[in-house]
């Protein structure tokens, strides 16, 4: 049950819980919009993807493929996969390096060590809406693969907010500030 407010004289905003979002789902509200996901309370239509941006994700879920089994982590990699951040949040990210790839249901939050959004039209919200709703929820570091400027945005050192910021040109290596010994390829991208 969605907890009481105050009695007001102006309109105000109710955002959606977890569970309200996933009741919909499965009662087919958002059959007719294809993907959406849960962001801040509210619900947001994805567009299509188009080939740059799905070719810039396969080549980072191949480079991911090919550099965890030398990091030595056990973390499986999740593609369009929705993780569970309550209580307003099921964002499904490109790719989501997770302690808990099998089991039933959404992502669990503290499972993610990792969260990459590849943006050709979402730039702006990537790193500013989804920045913030990841941050303040923990996920340790989060990178935005920005298919038009070629560059990828790597944050880590989350608060309400990332702390630490930095900018790595396709072509360059990334390596994880958050995951030890994880080096990936971009001269692919």
């Amino acid at each position: 049950m969605t907890e009481h407010v105050p009695i007001t004289n102006v309109p105000t905003r109710v955002k959606l819980r977890v569970e309200d979002y996933l009741s919909l789902d499965r009662d087919g509200a958002f059959d007719g919009y294809g993907k959406t996901e849960l962001i801040d309370g509210e619900v947001t239509y994805m567009n299509a993807q188009h080939r740059p941006h799905a070719r810039v994700k396969m080549g980072l879920y191949d480079a991911f493929k090919d550099a965890l089994p030398r990091s030595g982590e056990q973390l499986g990699i999740m593609v369009e996969a929705s993780i569970a951040v309550p209580p307003n949040n099921v964002p499904e990210p490109d790719i989501t390096l997770t302690s808990e790839p099998d089991g039933s249901g959404l992502i669990p939050l503290n499972s993610v060590r990792l969260v990459v959004e590849v943006a050709d039209t979402t730039l702006r919200s990537d790193l500013t809406l989804k920045a913030t709703v990841y941050a303040r929820h923990g996920v340790a570091e989060y990178w935005v693969a920005d298919v038009n400027g070629r560059v990828l945005h790597q944050m880590w050192s989350p608060e309400n907010d990332y702390r630490e910021r930095r900018l790595i040109t396709f072509g360059d290596a990334i390596t994880a500030a958050t995951i030890a010994n994880l080096t990936i390829t971009t001269d692919h991208l």
